[in-house]
């Protein structure tokens, strides 16, 4: 019964230990599974977060690539409207280059409608004359025919009785107003006579240049003066417009530039450059500005000292430039501010000793050449350019009628002008007054001479006008007024074949025929 007892008890017990064995087995079980999930839902979190960092990492990435291409796009269309910028000014250029030959060509079908209208014009007035002429002819022969029943010393008789009574008003006529006009023109021919007689006025030379040297201290100046892969002789080039020579000459740099004033510049910048020892582009940039400004002052100060001496009184301030600017050329060796000055105190002493207007003889005489300060940079003869110049700054007719006469092309209104080109003639042609020897000179003169001379009918040629002017004087037995024409062409075109000349040669020929005779 114990036994029993103890075995159920024992069973009991096992069951029991069993039960709680499987109890406690569950609960750490049911901990480790707790476990697990917060670690799973720990790796869950974990995992979301990764997950929104690469999201948002993704997704700024994808912005700044989106920002990239948007740079990128916006450059390609500024590119591409740059490029139609571009295309429409050609565009635009081109519909105003046809707009001006439309224009021209509209003015051209104008011109040769007038010319044509012009033409038909002048056939008609031909048609006119020409049936005139057959009409005058059949009056002639039918006096002719009447003539012919007269005897010769009838006939002659005829001939001069009509020929004196349809000339004795005309030569009376003539005479009167050639008497007339020998009168009023006394006065004047006396003063042209006495304006021959003028003395020599020696100046300074200055030799004519297309370049200008600059000295340098060293060799080693030259490579400075060029830069690093040629940047500084390139900034001075581009900001003077001069050419800059470096080559073996030592200690020098030469400049070449047909504007003066440019060479001026640029011989001024470097020689700053050189003292100063600093030469970059900027440096060079801020040299050139106050080298300009300087030679500007300059350039004024040289027009007012011109003014001062010749004494004149006031005068534009835009001329007072011009005659600076004078300073810088040259005319066949000549420098034109001081031909201009020696040719204004010429001329105003011969304006004293003639009773003219002296100061106004010497204003004509200053400005005479003042085209030649700006003939490089506008078209026109210097001639041309200085009358506008004097029309535009109001200058007396005097001075106006000196610029447009001086070298002869067209006749003198007044005295003065007659003075001031004397006087240019003379401060030209004086031996010594420019890069010519008097042998050359004379040298010259013999080539104009003997040129023409050369020619088939010339009886004598003499030059004149400092070698301006050649006059030519034909034989009229074997040339004619038609012939003249000719004879002057051909000499025109062997001068400018076999001479070298400054300014122009003026060909005048002359026909003249004399008939004489005795009366005993």
């Amino acid at each position: 019964m114990d036994t029993q007892l103890l075995i159920i008890s024992g069973l009991l017990f096992i069951t029991i230990g069993t039960v709680v064995g499987f109890f406690l087995h569950a609960i750490v079980v049911e901990k480790g599974f707790n476990k697990a999930r917060i670690k799973a839902n720990q790796l869950i979190e974990d995992a979301q977060k990764q997950a929104d960092k690469n999201k948002k990492q993704t997704l700024l990435e994808t912005r700044q690539e989106i920002h990239n291409l948007k740079l990128e796009v916006d450059k390609q269309l500024k590119e591409r409207k740059g490029e139609v910028a571009v295309l429409e000014n050609k565009i635009l250029q081109r519909e105003q280059s046809m707009d001006r030959r439309s224009s021209n060509l509209d003015k051209r079908e104008s011109n040769l409608d007038n010319k044509e209208e012009l033409i038909e014009r002048k056939k008609q007035s031909l048609d006119d004359k020409n049936n005139r002429l057959e009409k005058l002819i059949d009056e002639q022969n039918v006096k002719l025919l009447e003539i012919a029943r007269f005897s010769v010393e009838q006939a002659r008789d005829l001939i001069f009785k009509r020929v004196e009574d349809e000339m004795a008003n005309e030569i009376a006529a003539y005479i009167k107003e050639e008497e007339e006009k020998a009168k009023l023109n006394v006065d004047r021919n006396a003063k042209h006579l006495l304006s021959g007689a003028i003395q020599k006025y020696a100046q300074d030379v200055t030799s004519e240049r297309t370049v200008s040297v600059v000295t340098l201290p060293n060799d080693e100046m030259k490579g400075r003066i060029i830069g690093r892969e040629g940047r500084n002789i390139r900034t001075i080039e581009a900001l003077t417009g001069v050419d800059l020579i470096i080559d073996d000459t030592p200690e020098a740099v030469v400049l070449s530039g047909f504007d003066p004033i440019r060479r001026e510049i640029a011989k001024r910048t470097i020689e700053s450059l050189v003292s100063d020892g600093r030469i970059h582009p900027g440096r060079i940039e801020e040299i050139v500005e106050k080298t300009r400004e300087e030679v500007d002052r300059f350039i004024r100060d040289k027009g007012e000292e011109a003014v001062f001496e010749v004494g004149i009184g006031r005068i534009h301030p835009d001329l007072v430039k011009l005659l600076g600017r004078l300073h810088f050329r040259t005319s066949y060796g000549q420098n034109v501010l001081r031909h201009s000055i020696e040719c204004a105190f010429l001329a105003g002493k011969l304006a004293a000793e003639l009773g003219e207007d002296e100061v106004l003889a010497k204003r004509a005489g200053l400005l005479h050449d003042i085209g030649k300060a700006v003939d490089h940079e506008t078209e026109g003869s210097h001639v041309e350019i200085g009358i506008n110049l004097a029309n535009r700054y109001k200058e007396p007719f005097a001075v106006i009628d000196a610029i447009r006469s001086h070298h002869g092309e067209v006749e003198a209104e007044t005295i003065i002008a007659v003075l001031v080109a004397a006087s240019d003639a003379l401060s030209a042609a004086r031996p010594g007054a420019r890069s010519e020897s008097l042998d050359r000179y004379v040298k010259r003169l013999e080539q104009l001479e003997t040129i023409s001379k050369g020619i088939n009918g010339v009886e004598q040629a003499y030059a004149i006008q400092a070698g301006r002017e050649v006059r030519v004087i034909v034989e009229p037995s074997k040339v004619d007024d038609t012939m003249a024409y000719k004879i002057a062409r051909d000499i025109k075109e062997q001068i400018e074949e076999q001479l070298s000349y400054p300014g122009t040669i003026k060909v005048t020929v002359i026909r003249e025929t004399r008939a004489q005779d005795i009366a005993k």
